[in-house]
């Protein structure tokens, strides 16, 4: 899939929190009555009424800008990879070049907490040096090729990434980037909390310069020049909203075109360092930001260019060096952004840094202990439940006509469904990793994974490549692809439980399932056919149907406050709102299904249909920092989880029903304002 668009495109339709039915650390198969607030009404707040024992019972660890049931379930998961990495370093008699040894002595090197000290800046003097060499714009351009052959993403990104038009072909892409902040509007926001993150962010850029060894003068006006340069990037950057919106992306343009759009751009000269001969076609996405960097490359001195990398390199490397530069990068990212006060144990950032490193070698270990083939089966089973039961409800749509149902139908019928883990593991022979150095480790498994993605240009799309890791406690549909894909890591009990009743199993489980199928047909899904072309198979008729349903769940969101005076954005979670809808009434569907035939029992005096309802809203238990919630509804395509609990429920009549909720209920909407698409 895409390197560059894939956070756009595929994973940004992933579920993001995670979800886990998972409550403590002792054994529930299924809800846990203590974890409810039974004295909130189930129809005025349900995910109160689900969950409110867990959300004053669970309050926030110092290190985590939130804690939810989720959590439970990736700490678990994450011990798990401890054991297997704290084994594998320990075994140093592991063959040369096994995956044992690999992901051992990687996660070795960054576990040397001593060697990491004494060397401070040391590791990253030979690439200061190259920028300090720095004389023209040609030496400026093989730079930048160079920092992104080191996933190092400075000005802008180039990868692979899949032809909109041809989705049987990887073409190459071009696209906007450089900023040190989380998003493009944090440079334009004249709110008091953005004037304030601008102001420490200026802050911090020079603390940062100070610790490479410039003076508080020249670090105070470098930061400001970095300020600077970012602002103009951000001017020409396309917004959240407008990345959701795949015509945005697809931007297919000849080298010719390209020389055209930016001509002080050495263009064969960069795509040379970065290891590409032949680039044929690339996807320019946006135009603007291109015609931006020109200005740039024409306007900017070297001086300030060389400053500007100088960070990109600090920047990126920061949270591998020694404790001032790591400190520093926590005091800004973490502890001003998302209001976290304690960094994560060592241990924690190390196994997530070999999981990002080399995740399908220690992915291929993660799976051998804790998702044996049976899991795999019991998945699938209840993945195609769910697929029955979207193909049963797509046939009685009434605002969906025949031509149009007969699509959709053929594009469900080609979803590609991948579980646990990929088919064929990655080969990491040719990545060399010691135990000689942590942050030489990490450039060369970034070389690598760019190597890897480059030659994947002008060949036919991997369709069996995975875009997460196997112990990853999430979920993602790729409609590029025309994908779900659930891996081994969100597949685990009690969340995934054998042992937890249907009722259960489906309102968690279930609806994840759901939430990724119905991804195929909301607001962007349903713009990609069934090879996941982008292309439109919908009837004019049926188009404005679908808006008019969607434009109900975008009103509807934007009404929901986050924080003070910060509402959802209902356009950038439209995509994430209609799936959470839609997974919950084909789960339902599903689960009655499952029902047929066998006894209507009370478990603890709770109906089947309402442990059905218990079990989605448990699963999004999550307490949330102010900060981070803000942050969130800035840049997140997904709603908070409370308003992921709420929102879906208060359009479903079915939860009204099994909670004899009345019809001035808050969680019950009228009529005339309840959404329906599914």
């Amino acid at each position: 899939m895409s390197q560059i668009l894939k956070s756009f495109v595929a994973l940004a339709l992933a579920l993001s929190f995670g979800v886990a039915a998972i409550f403590g650390q002792t054994t529930v198969h299924g809800y846990d009555r203590s974890n409810m607030d039974t004295g909130a009404q189930a129809c005025t707040d349900f995910y109160q009424y689900a969950s409110g024992g867990w959300l004053q019972n669970n309050p926030i660890p110092a290190a985590y800008p939130a804690w939810g049931v989720d959590n439970l379930l990736a700490e678990r998961n994450r011990e798990t990879l401890r054991q297997i990495l704290e084994a594998a370093a320990k075994n140093t008699n592991a063959p040369r070049g096994s995956n044992e040894q690999k992901v051992g002595d990687y996660y070795e090197s960054c576990m040397d907490e001593q060697k990491i000290e004494a060397e401070g800046l040391k590791p990253l003097e030979p690439e200061l040096a190259l920028i300090a060499k720095i004389k023209n714009a040609r030496d400026l351009q093989q730079e930048i090729a160079h920092l992104h052959a080191e996933g190092i993403n400075a000005a802008f990104a180039f990868g692979s990434t899949q032809d909109f038009k041809n989705s049987e072909q990887v073409i190459s892409g071009l696209f906007q980037g450089g900023l040190g902040l989380p998003d493009r509007d944090y440079y334009f926001k004249q709110d008091a909390r953005s004037k304030e993150i601008r102001d420490a962010y200026v802050q911090h850029v020079a603390k940062m310069f100070e610790l490479m060894g410039d003076a508080p003068a020249q670090a105070s006006a470098e930061a400001q020049t970095i300020l600077d340069f970012e602002t103009k990037l951000a001017d020409a950057s396309l917004t959240r909203v407008e990345l959701r919106d795949p015509n945005n992306l697809n931007n297919k343009i000849t080298m010719v075109q390209l020389k055209a759009l930016a001509p002080g751009f050495d263009w064969p000269d960069y795509l040379k360092g970065i290891g590409l001969q032949r680039p044929g076609d690339i996807n320019v996405v946006p135009s603007k930001f291109f015609q931006r960097l020109n200005e740039q490359v024409n306007n900017v001195s070297i001086n300030d260019w060389k400053t500007y990398l100088r960070w990109n390199l600090i920047n990126a490397s920061a949270p591998a060096l020694s404790t001032p530069f790591v400190n520093e990068d926590f005091n800004f990212y973490n502890k001003k952004l998302r209001g976290t006060t304690e960094i994560l144990p060592r241990w924690k950032r190390c196994v997530s840094s070999t999981d990002r490193a080399l995740g399908e070698a220690l992915g291929q270990l993660y799976v051998q202990r804790a998702f044996p083939p049976e899991a795999k089966k019991r998945a699938l089973d209840m993945v195609h439940n769910l697929i029955e039961a979207l193909r049963s409800d797509l046939q009685t749509l009434s605002w969906m006509s025949p031509a149009t149902r007969q699509q959709a139908t053929i594009k469900l019928n080609a979803f590609i469904q991948k579980i646990g883990y990929p088919d064929r593991w990655r080969d990491y022979s040719s990545l060399q990793i010691d135990r000689s150095s942590y942050i030489m480790n990490r450039l060369r498994a970034n070389r690598f994974e760019n190597t890897r993605d480059v030659n994947k240009i002008g060949k036919p799309v991997d369709r069996t490549e995975w875009g997460m890791t196997p112990p990853t406690v999430n979920a993602y549909y790729n409609p590029q692809i025309n994908e779900i894909v659930f891996p081994a890591g969100i597949l685990q009990p009690p969340y995934f439980d054998p042992q937890a009743d249907d009722a259960y199993n489906y309102g968690a489980m279930g609806a994840v399932i759901g939430h990724e199928m119905t991804h195929g047909f909301d607001d962007q899904g349903r713009q990609f056919d069934a090879r996941g072309n982008l292309a439109n198979w919908w009837t004019e008729d049926d188009r404005k149907a679908f808006e008019q349903r969607a434009e109900c769940i975008i009103k509807q969101f934007d009404a929901f406050v986050v924080e003070g005076d910060i509402r959802e954005n209902g356009k950038l979670v439209a995509g994430e709102s209609i799936a959470d809808l839609g997974g919950l009434v084909i789960a339902y569907a599903a689960f009655q299904k499952s029902q047929e035939g066998k006894p209507h029992t009370v478990i603890d005096g709770f109906t089947p249909e309402q442990r059905f309802f218990l079990g989605y809203a448990q699963s999004w238990a999550t307490n949330i920092r102010p900060e981070y919630a803000r942050l969130l509804a800035n840049v997140d395509p997904h709603p908070l989880p409370k308003f992921r609990v709420n929102g879906p429920l208060s359009n479903f009549p079915a939860f009204a029903q099994a909670f004899s909720c009345k019809a001035n209920d808050a969680m019950v909407r009228p009529e005339t304002d309840r959404c329906q698409i599914w």
